[in-house]
């Protein structure tokens, strides 16, 4: 989708692949600002390396603890966390005073409810270990659910539906809950059972491509300072 986008504004610009290992990333990163890049996205198990290595630090990457994407500006190295604003772009509602429900407490949660909260959301954070829950909602000022709640939307930022998992009976979902909004971070060849479930239901439903796309566009703003092409993106990516 990056090298769509680079097409589509007719820059000479390349992204490609680079697998790290992790003992070489704070050798590596630097290496990569002397050497012509402009900029990278960061993946697992990069994220919280990269927020360690990053010298200066947007106020995303700093609330959430994580590094998605780095620029590389007059000999700086600069942490953002795409993630977050990705996903509120990617939900496109007013959140304000809407009750959230986030399925998840790892470090993409982070990302979620730290956005939510942002844009004004009453967040609850539920998952399978209630104590991760607990804590992370703690630090955001965020609400743990001790059990599923009713809620406006409903966020899955777990790996279930990686492998085909069906979350909502996993879950126990049906007839507990009827949101407005499904959005869920797992994307795959088709959508997942939680996207099928919302549909189901009538549920305005955001897929993790959808959000992938987003995160991505954010990063390509900021390396190039040009608006994203959002639709040659969004065709690249779901071709």
């Amino acid at each position: 989708m990056m090298n769509a986008a680079f097409a589509e504004l007719e820059l000479d610009w390349h992204y490609v692949r680079l697998p790290v290992a992790p003992d070489l990333f704070a050798e590596i990163v630097p290496a990569l600002a002397g050497s012509g890049f402009r900029g990278a996205n960061v993946t697992i198990p990069h994220k919280l390396a990269a927020h360690r290595l990053a010298g200066e630090l947007t106020e995303a990457a700093t609330a959430i603890g994580a590094v998605n994407t780095l620029s590389f500006e007059d000999g700086r190295i600069l942490g953002d966390n795409t993630d977050a604003g990705g996903l509120a772009d990617a939900l496109d509602a007013d959140l304000a005073g809407a009750r959230v429900l986030v399925l998840g407490a790892g470090g993409t949660a982070r990302a979620a409810v730290w956005a939510l909260r942002e844009a004004g959301a009453d967040v609850a954070v539920w998952n399978r270990t209630p104590g991760r829950a607990a804590e992370l909602a703690a630090e955001f000022g965020a609400r743990h659910a001790s059990e599923l709640e009713p809620a406006r939307v409903l966020v899955n930022v777990t790996s279930l539906g990686l492998h085909g998992e069906d979350l909502p009976s996993e879950l126990g979902l049906v007839g507990v809950l009827e949101p407005e909004v499904v959005a869920d971070v797992v994307y795959g060849s088709g959508p997942t059972a939680l996207c099928r479930w919302g549909e189901a239901r009538g549920a305005r439903v955001v897929d993790g491509l959808e959000m992938l796309l987003r995160q991505g566009a954010r990063s390509f703003e900021r390396w190039t300072g040009r608006q994203a092409p959002l639709d040659a993106m969004r065709r690249a990516l779901r071709r």
